[in-house]
C-alpha cells in the first residue's frame, strides 16, 4: 500500500562531524540528521539507528521496502563532481526489509540473503558481553516477552554504533543503561513512536505523547 508520509532524510558527512546532543565526536562520513534550526544528530540519539539500510540501485526493492516501513529515511550524499546531493539509498525497518525480499525473490533466495544479513550482523557482536546484557535484561524485567531480552540486548551492544549498549556504563551492565535500552525498544515496538516520527512530529513531543503508554509497558514487565 502506498505511504503518504514524507521521508525523513539522513545525510553521510564530508567533513568531521559532531553530534549535537550526546557531544561523541562523529569523524568524517558519518550518518546524521539535521534538526531543531540545523543542529546534527546521530542515528542512535535521533532514534533512527535500529533502522536497515537499503542501497540505491534495485528499485522494486526499495519502493516494496518503503512501503511496508512505518518509518524511513532517504540517505544523501555530497557529490563533489555534481555539486549536489545524491542519493545512495533507505533506511528502513528490518521487517520492512525481509518482506520487500521475500516479494522481490524466490523462497530461496531471501532466505540467503536474511542468513548473509544475520552473519554481518553477528560478527558485529561481543557475543558474552550480548549473553550478559541480555540476562540483565531479563533479571530486571522478568515480565518481558520471551525472546526480548535478546532482541534488546543485540540492538544495544552492536560495535560502532554508538548505541547506549556500548557506552562505558553499560559494559558495566550499569542499571540505568540496560534500562534506557529497553525503554528504547518499548518506545519503537510496543507504541506508535514510528508513526508519529514519521507523520512529521518531533522527537520529544513525540516521546510525550507515547510517554504513558511505555511507563504501561515496563510496570508489566517488572511485575513479571
Amino acid at each position: 500500500m502506498p505511504r503518504d508520509t514524507p521521508d525523513l532524510t539522513v545525510f553521510i558527512t564530508s567533513r568531521d562531524a559532531t553530534c549535537d546532543e550526546c557531544g561523541e565526536v562523529l569523524g568524517r562520513g558519518a550518518w546524521i540528521i539535521l534538526a531543531d534550526g540545523g543542529r546534527a544528530f546521530c542515528l542512535a540519539c535521533a532514534d533512527l539507528d535500529h533502522l536497515v539500510f537499503v542501497q540505491a540501485g534495485d528499485a522494486a526493492l526499495t519502493r516494496r521496502s518503503r512501503a511496508h516501513s512505518t518509518l524511513s529515511a532517504v540517505v544523501l550524499r555530497w557529490s563533489r563532481a555534481r555539486k549536489r546531493y545524491e542519493r545512495q539509498g533507505l533506511l528502513v525497518e528490518a521487517a520492512a526489509l525481509d518482506r520487500a525480499e521475500a516479494q522481490c525473490l524466490s523462497d530461496a533466495d531471501a532466505r540467503a540473503r536474511r542468513r548473509e544479513r544475520d552473519v554481518e550482523r553477528r560478527a558485529e557482536l561481543d557475543r558474552d558481553y550480548l549473553r550478559s546484557f541480555a540476562d540483565r535484561v531479563r533479571e530486571t524485567f522478568p515480565g518481558a516477552p520471551k525472546g526480548r531480552e535478546h532482541d534488546i540486548a543485540e540492538h544495544a551492544c552492536r560495535k560502532y554504533s554508538g548505541r547506549v549498549g556500548r557506552s562505558a556504563a553499560a559494559k558495566a551492565l550499569d542499571a540505568e543503561a540496560v534500562h534506557l535500552a529497553v525503554v528504547a525498544h518499548v518506545r519503537h515496538q510496543e507504541t506508535d513512536y514510528d508513526a508519529l516520527l514519521a507523520s512529521g512530529l518531533g522527537r520529544h513531543e513525540a516521546r510525550e505523547r507515547v510517554a504513558a503508554g511505555v511507563d504501561d509497558v515496563l510496570r508489566r514487565w517488572r511485575a513479571g
